[in-house]
């Protein structure tokens, strides 16, 4: 007895037996080789004596791995194939298999039977070697061809150990000889097709197992996350394909790298403790955000979030072929890069106003606490400036939003460049901007860096095809001496700032003591303004406008005063930017125009001529919808005549909806209501709207007038208006006249009418009529 052992990749080992006559020899009559194609575990062969005849009975037996997934058959679940060119012996077999339950079919000769074979599916085939033109030999052959999977039994009067070896090789499950033992025939029949579905049951698993690789191979390089295994040792030993679409890498270039060379340098330590922490666990992972490094300095860093745990390698199948390279970590790690931005954003939003870039009040408001707790602690000092840009309004109104928009970033990056490293600028809203000056030496220091501003401020903005000029107020307050809360450093640096806009603007001052009196003060003439509409504390004074030619009186311009109770009379300026502030400019104007047509009323008609009466209009009173309405409700009611009215408008009113505007002003003179315009020359608009609308008067700002000195440079101006006025046909009054040489000039250069101290302050309408009684007889008498 020899014994042949060899070993598969699938890990079948077959044992061979085999018994032999004399002289056999071994080696030419069974090289044995191909015995084992059909995945059999045990193979042996017995011959036996029967009849005094010897032959090879061959015999096989599979074995699977796991028993317990083959399913129990009966017989009629199979098909047979039943082949020989002995019409005899096919009625035999055909009887003795169907007596055994078996499904048949039979073919008589190997032609017949590839042709079935190739038509129909069959379990099992008894198969005949000897047959003319297609034998057992060619029906195996076309069958391996085929691939046409059923068993094969030969059963054949050959007795060669060659014939039987031959048939084994081309793929025979086993060989009987005829004539046969029916028992033994349906015991190896039994055997070979529980053999049969055993190697079927087996490669249906191996399918399935294939199948649910390439299944989890799909699913983790199609996953969107970056999925990684790192050794003991923390090395790459597998990435899937989704770190090329992330990162940039192939997944073979980080193979055998150490995580630390895809983690940016300065979150190394986090990633350590992360994997190396000991109460990691699978039920425990360990997640944690990281920036990785991806191929190209364009494409910058990414944020992902990682999440990982130690892995036992066995039980999932991972197991690696060196054992040094026993696996430890399993992880993904998800691209989080887009959130993180919007985070970023978000938070970017909500600490800094998105048209200048500039931190906005709430981060303003945060460094400033903390750099009070820093000055508290070092015994420094720091500065809090509040800036208010001047006639910024103006411009948005005139230009729009969208060039107010241009002007606000152009004036940050002016300002910006006037800091120190470690000062923060911010917008608080509107044109107003806070500066925090930490760690500064002396109020002299805050005050060189207010001059830069104002300074940096002075040169016009080129706003498209417009140029804009606008200053800046600076309200300043030092710590600890204007107060040590953040909340009264940034108030009493407004309180400075206004006082900066009641003296003029475009200029800085420190907080004092004295400024919080005048607050209280301010909240208190807020409330009593309030109430001096209803207590009849305001009063109406009338200054004349005198022709230049003949001295008459031509009209009045009425100008409010306010009797307060325990100040005395009060001056415009003393109350009406309240006013504005407040809101009550409307009320306060209407007052005004009903009182002075009731005090006109009787003077209308002089012996000099006809008097003109104007009033002066804020730009909110004007901005609303029933301006025109109520303006004539009030002339109506007061039977005053609307052509000895004349209205005073500032300049910069006129543009900032010149649309609106002029539908509202050609509805007042379509009804004999003149329009002035006020201060004409320090409004920064166009001229064109002096064609556009219907204007009669300019009124040149006493500013100009006061430049007047014996005729010298700073008359130009006064020149130039006069001159386009005569040019426009429009009337022109003069304001501020206050000696003989000013009248003197603007006579001479053909100015219609005048008003100033020259001719007494404003009064009282009685008072101003007396006045002008005396002058008429003394000019009659004359």
């Amino acid at each position: 007895m020899t014994k042949l052992q060899r070993n598969y990749k699938n890990e079948l080992v077959v044992i061979l037996t085999v018994r032999l006559l004399p002289g056999d020899d071994p080696v030419t009559e069974y090289p044995g080789t191909d015995l084992t194609s059909k995945g059999i575990l045990f193979l042996y062969l017995r011959p036996r004596l029967r009849a005094q005849n010897h032959y090879y009975k061959i015999r096989s037996v599979a074995v699977m791995n796991d028993p317990a997934t083959s399913k129990q058959l009966s017989r009629d679940d199979y098909r047979l194939l039943v082949v020989d060119d002995d019409l005899r012996l096919l009625e035999s077999l055909s009887e003795l298999l169907a007596a055994h339950d078996y499904v048949i079919d039979t073919a008589s000769g190997g032609e017949s039977a590839c042709r079935m074979l190739e038509s129909s599916r069959y379990d099992l085939v008894l198969l005949d070697l000897h047959m003319p033109e297609v034998d057992g030999y060619d029906v195996m052959a076309f069958m391996a061809r085929k691939n046409i999977a059923a068993a094969v039994v030969v059963v054949s009067g050959e007795a060669s150990f060659s014939a039987a070896s031959r048939a084994l090789r081309r793929g025979a499950y086993d060989y009987i000889r005829k004539p046969y033992d029916g028992d033994e025939l349906i015991a190896i029949i039994d055997s070979a097709l529980e053999a049969r579905h055993l190697v079927l049951s087996h490669r249906a698993i191996q399918k399935r197992l294939k199948q649910s690789e390439e299944l989890h191979r799909y699913i983790v390089n199609s996953s969107p996350d970056i999925v990684f295994i790192l050794d003991k040792d923390g090395t790459f030993c597998f990435l899937n394909s989704q770190i090329e679409a992330l990162l940039g890498y192939g997944p073979g270039e980080l193979v055998g790298s150490h995580y630390h060379e895809l983690i940016d340098e300065t979150e190394v330590p986090r990633a350590d403790w992360a994997f190396n922490d000991p109460a990691i666990a699978a039920d425990s992972p360990r997640t944690l955000e990281l920036r990785l490094k991806t191929r190209g300095a364009s494409r910058g860093n990414r944020h992902f979030e990682i999440t990982a745990f130690p892995l036992d390698a066995g039980p999932m199948g991972l197991a690696m072929e060196d054992s040094d390279h026993r696996t430890q970590i399993y992880g993904t790690a998800r691209d989080i890069t887009e959130r993180k931005e919007a985070e970023a954003f978000i938070n970017y939003q909500a600490y800094h106003d998105l048209l200048t870039r500039l931190p906005n009040r709430a981060l303003f408001k945060d460094r400033l606490s903390l750099a009070i707790a820093h000055a508290q602690r070092d015994n420094q000092s720091l500065a809090v400036m509040f800036l208010d840009l001047d006639r910024f309004k103006v411009i948005n109104d005139t230009l729009g939003h969208a060039m107010g928009d241009r002007l606000l970033q152009a004036v940050t990056r002016r300002l910006e460049g006037c800091l120190r490293q470690g000062d923060t600028l911010s917008r608080f809203g509107g044109d107003e901007f806070t500066l925090l000056l930490p760690a500064i030496g002396t109020p002299e220091d805050a005050r060189t860096i207010a001059l830069k501003l104002i300074a940096a401020l002075k040169p016009p903005f080129q706003l498209g095809e417009h140029e804009a000029f606008v200053g800046v107020s600076i309200g300043i307050s030092m710590y600890p001496e204007a107060g040590l809360q953040m909340e009264q450093l940034i108030q009493r640096a407004d309180i400075a700032m206004y006082h900066v806009k009641g003296r003029g603007k475009d200029g800085y001052q420190f907080y004092s003591d004295s400024m919080n009196v005048d607050t209280t003060q301010r909240l208190s003439l807020e409330r009593d303004l309030r109430r001096a509409l209803s207590n009849d504390e305001l009063r109406v004074h009338y200054q004349p406008q005198i022709c230049t030619l003949s001295g008459r009186l031509k009209g009045v311009e009425a100008l409010v005063r306010w009797q307060h109770p325990s100040r005395g009379l009060l001056q415009p300026a003393d109350f009406l930017p309240l006013a504005e502030e407040t809101r009550l400019i409307g009320d306060l104007s209407e007052w005004v125009l009903h009182r002075a047509c009731c005090d006109i009323r009787p003077w209308l008609n002089l012996p000099s001529g006809p008097l003109r009466l104007s009033v002066n209009f804020s730009p909110m009173q004007v901005e609303h919808p029933k301006f025109v309405e109520r303006l004539m409700g009030i002339l109506k009611r007061c039977d005053f005549p609307p052509e000895r009215l004349e209205i005073e408008l500032i300049e910069n009113i006129l543009i900032s909806d010149l649309e609106q505007i002029s539908r509202k002003l050609d509805q007042l003179a379509s009804q004999g209501v003149r329009v002035a315009i006020d201060d004409f020359g320090t409004g920064y608009s166009s001229l064109s709207y002096l064609q556009r609308l219907p204007i009669h008067t300019l009124k040149v700002d006493q500013s100009f007038v006061q430049a007047i000195r014996h005729r010298d440079q700073g008359a130009c101006i006064v020149n130039a208006i006069i001159a386009m006025a005569q040019g426009l046909q429009l009337d022109i009054v003069a304001e501020g006249v206050e000696t003989r040489a000013q009248l003197d000039y603007l006579r001479d250069l053909g100015c219609d009418q005048v008003q100033g101290f020259f001719y007494g302050p404003a009064q009282p309408i009685s008072d101003v009529m007396a006045s002008h009684q005396v002058w008429f007889k003394q000019q009659a008498v004359v």
